[in-house]
């Protein structure tokens, strides 16, 4: 039986360590590329718009993820509200740019973990989590004493910085980035983040690194390692082909990748004139190719199919 790897890193104090370093960071906040050096502990906000404690719009069994992830009951999924990147599409606007949601504290987020272990989901997959590492730390010590014992993900917009990904090293059994934008210039303007490209390429390597190409059991689940989410953009924003081509050189061509087709116009998408459509059959369909012309040929099957049939 797979054991997670936060287990281990509670029993060496590994987790109670990381989790002070993590919390001692909030007091000048650069847990994130975007650098606020804001104190958090006293209730200053940067970018993401969070202070000490962190805030959940939802949690529940989830089960529009990813095959490994879905299993038969479900990603147990913690969706926190705000974002270190707010990118101007986003699907989840009123979540991540409006905050809603509600504060929670260590408890009552440990509470949550061990409420949807309790009703067999998978893992647990933490959902926009880049700024509340030092949160999702420190709940996790009263979750693990108190009998968690799936995985955890890492489902992050990329926007992560290594340094801040360390400290999640024999913790996060499953990391699930974006690769959102191959190009600084798209990411500017959609993400105010011209640094994006090398942020992301940094943080997959770092993430790879750490955990590996995914692993998954003979019951279908993923256990362990690297998963990469890439939503399609309309007329070729996003850069798939070179994504891909990076993926397959520099990280494994045993990647495993879910090439999105859900892109429509959310958000403030419309002041983008080449966002002002949903992605076509054919886009996506060239994406698919692309990624399996670059060598990436390990895609998650679900949306490929649906969007195929």
């Amino acid at each position: 039986m797979h054991r997670p790897a936060y287990i281990r890193a509670l029993q060496r104090s590994q987790l109670r360590a990381a989790a002070e370093k993590a919390g001692a960071a909030l007091t000048c906040c650069t847990l994130c590329p975007r650098q606020c050096r804001v104190d958090r502990t006293a209730g200053e906000t940067g970018f993401c718009n969070t202070g000490e404690r962190a805030r959940v719009a939802s949690y529940n069994a989830h089960f529009g993820e990813e095959e490994p992830l879905v299993g038969r009951r479900g990603s147990g999924t913690i969706f926190f509200s705000h974002c270190n990147l707010l990118c101007n599409f986003c699907q989840n606007f009123e979540i991540s740019h409006q905050g809603e949601g509600w504060e929670v504290d260590d408890r009552q987020l440990a509470d949550m973990m061990l409420e949807l272990q309790a009703r067999g989901c998978h893992n647990i997959n933490f959902v926009t989590p880049s700024h509340v590492v030092p949160q999702i730390l420190a709940a996790l010590i009263p979750a693990a004493e108190g009998g968690l014992d799936i995985p955890l993900v890492f489902n992050s917009g990329g926007y992560d910085l290594v340094e801040t990904l360390k400290l999640l090293e024999g913790v996060v059994d499953i990391y699930m980035p974006d690769f959102k934008f191959w190009d600084g210039a798209v990411a500017e303007q959609l993400c105010q983040a011209p640094d994006y490209p090398q942020v992301a390429r940094a943080a997959i390597v770092e993430m790879h690194r750490q955990a590996g190409d995914l692993s998954i059991s003979r019951e279908g689940l993923a256990q362990r390692g690297l998963l990469v989410r890439h939503l399609v953009l309309p007329q070729g924003l996003a850069g798939t082909r070179e994504i891909m081509r990076f993926l397959a050189t520099r990280i494994s061509t045993d990647t495993y990748v879910n090439i999105m087709p859900q892109y429509r116009p959310c958000g403030r998408a419309h002041e983008v004139p080449a966002l002002g459509a949903p992605l076509s059959s054919e886009e996506f369909k060239q994406a698919l190719r692309q990624a399996l012309e670059e060598g990436i040929t390990r895609l998650d099957e679900r949306r490929r199919v649906f969007m195929l049939w």
